[in-house]
């Protein structure tokens, strides 16, 4: 089986070598611990934000810009880069050439970033179309409403005596396993992967995938799936 093979791609991570089966990983382009400037909180900075990020979405240049509103290329670029705080007038005729309505430019200002803690043994048991099978998902946390375009449901998958093997899932998006408990051999695709805790499996949620065999029970994972919004339902 292509997932028995954990321990060979150890070994061969070991000695320097490429894992059979794994591609080659490109280098983050974005600091995961990166803190952003203070000044994002100012208005002034938020709202520069905006009108770039409108303006690049359409592809189109500062001077662009300038040559549609009659506004300088300079007070632009003092604008965009939160140097400056802009008239209303100015905001309105940005918001014309850009195709945006004005209060678009005050959305990373007034936006709440939110956060969920759940204490252990206190996520929600939802209803999955695995829990037909007695698979138990105990719901860890969901933030609605976001800036991303992306929708996050971790999950505590349990599997017990009382759980069957279930026809496998279908789903947009990706999805991240991570073993906590137990021993399973789990499917994606044509593959199968023997999973003990610690051992992790991040794929294309799109190809079949789910528990091939119950080995070791009880058996406890995390599964993250993420998925565009709007998209993504089992």
């Amino acid at each position: 089986m292509a997932g028995e093979n954990a321990g060979k791609q150890r070994n061969s991570k070991k000695n320097g070598k490429a894992a059979p089966g794994l591609t080659r990983v490109t280098p983050l382009t974005q600091d995961p611990h990166a803190i952003r400037d203070t000044r994002k909180k100012l208005l002034e900075v938020a709202i520069g934000h905006e009108v770039r990020a409108f303006r690049k979405k359409l592809g189109i240049t500062v001077a662009d810009v300038a040559s549609a509103t009659d506004i300088s290329v300079g007070m632009l670029s003092k604008i965009e880069n939160g140097n400056t705080s802009p008239s209303l007038t100015t905001l309105q005729t940005l918001s014309r050439a850009l195709g945006v309505p004005i209060t678009a430019f005050f959305r990373r200002f007034e936006e709440e970033h939110s956060a969920v803690f759940v204490k252990a043994g206190e996520g929600v048991d939802v209803e999955r179309r695995g829990t037909r099978a007695g698979h138990q998902y105990n719901l860890l946390g969901h933030i609605g409403s976001n800036t991303s375009g992306v929708v996050v449901e971790p999950y505590l998958i349990t599997l017990t005596e009382n759980s069957d093997i279930f026809p496998t899932f279908q789903h947009d998006g990706l999805e991240f396993l991570y073993m906590l408990e137990g021993e399973v051999v789990y499917r994606h695709g044509n593959n199968l992967y023997r999973m003990t805790p610690g051992d992790s499996l991040f794929f294309d949620a799109d190809a079949p995938h789910g528990p091939e065999e119950l080995t070791t029970l009880p058996i406890r994972y995390l599964s993250i799936i993420s998925y565009p919004r709007g998209r993504g339902e089992d």
